[in-house]
């Protein structure tokens, strides 16, 4: 036996190496040798690994997102992925079922190992399919660009585990801690009414690794995404401050100037390549950012600093936030009851005030595609 640490963000993790079972890389995948390792390596020594891993995750509170970074790097512990892929798929599998996660291990003709998880949430870009109505999604895809998955035959092993019963949320509420050292400053700087705001904001790298692969979820889970606690520290207290002698328009307002004027626009299609839902620390972190990322960090900071109620407002190619004002401005958005005045955080051709959207999207039909109603103020 073995004792490996790894570093997981500002704190590590420990555990027991067992002897390494593994597929082996010249074995052709059938769900015969598949369940043959499966029962070698299902013993007591491994099952304290997930043992360990499931009191760091009730310890640190771990969303399931977070936790499936953590199995990542302890079963690239176990076999390596750069040197046997199968091998560390297997692992994981096998780490985030008895860790009570219904999975499903997936092959195809190409002899690769897909992994699939239950999930019950609207998750888009990534494939999925349906079993007995409910739906597995692929964690793994980003490292098969070469499979259809449309077109391509795929054969499910089926491996009966009695403890995987949950389903996998990518709801993240918490994000992990960082060790402040590792965080650095960025200069930030916009004009509002005529003068110029500058400030700094720290922002942490690691933060783009753990969204390296996170699909595109819908508008209620990423616009909720908080910050890290160094970069809430640093941004949020300075916001405030700067609007604390203001009303709520004039401070929404002086947000809305902020998500406008702060960052460089430009399309997910050009910065990506493909369309990206970018967090609120995200949007601080890139030089570039579109309307969806900057609605965002606008709606974090309205429903941190103000917790207003907002809605998110949709046209077919743009999206903005409308905000519920004691007395709306401009032409209000019914929805629900309510009253909601539009603010759109994105630059357009001329600065628009609270109330007003551009003559282009006024005459264009929308869709309200989430509201958000505070709990408490």
């Amino acid at each position: 036996m073995e004792k490996l640490c790894f570093e997981f963000y500002d704190d590590s993790f420990c555990f027991t190496k067992t002897k390494n079972v593994t597929i082996e890389k010249k074995d052709k995948i059938t769900e015969s040798n598949f369940t043959s390792y499966f029962k070698k390596i299902d013993s007591n020594e491994i099952s304290k690994i997930v043992i360990d891993l499931l009191v760091y995750k009730n310890k640190f509170d771990l969303n399931d997102w977070i936790y499936y970074q953590l199995v990542r790097k302890t079963a690239n512990q176990i076999c390596s992925k750069k040197d046997n892929y199968n091998g560390y798929t297997f692992y994981k599998w096998y780490l985030m079922s008895k860790s009570g996660y219904d999975t499903k291990i997936v092959f195809e003709k190409s002899n690769s190992l897909l992994l699939y998880i239950r999930s019950n949430e609207n998750i888009y870009d990534i494939p999925f399919f349906i079993l007995d109505n409910k739906q597995y999604v692929c964690l793994n895809y980003h490292d098969f660009g070469i499979i259809n998955f449309e077109k391509e035959k795929l054969k499910i092993i089926n491996i009966s585990i009695a403890a995987a019963q949950n389903s996998f949320s990518y709801k993240i509420n918490k994000m992990p801690n960082f060790d402040p050292k590792t965080y650095n400053d960025k200069d930030i700087s916009f004009e509002y009414k005529n003068k110029l705001y500058r400030f700094k904001v720290k922002l942490n790298n690691q933060v783009q690794q753990i969204f390296k692969n996170y699909p595109v979820v819908d508008f209620e889970s990423y616009f909720n995404i908080p910050l890290s606690k160094e970069t809430y520290s640093s941004l949020i207290p300075f916001l405030k401050n700067n609007i604390k002698d203001l009303s709520n328009k004039e401070g929404i307002d002086y947000l809305m100037n902020f998500t406008r004027h702060a960052f460089l626009y430009e399309n997910d299609q050009e910065n990506f390549g493909k369309e990206k839902r970018m967090t609120p620390e995200q949007t601080l972190l890139f030089e570039y950012s579109d309307c969806d990322d900057r609605a965002s960090l606008f709606f974090y900071l309205v429903k941190e600093i103000y917790n207003l109620p907002m809605i998110t407002v949709l046209y077919p190619t743009h999206i903005a936030i409308a905000v519920q004002f004691e007395t709306p401005e401009g032409k209000p958005i019914e929805y629900n009851g309510r009253k909601y005045s539009i603010c759109d955080p994105t630059p357009q051709n001329v600065d628009l005030l609270i109330g007003q959207i551009s003559n282009e999207l006024s005459k264009i039909a929308f869709q309200v595609v989430y509201e958000y109603i505070p709990t408490s103020k």
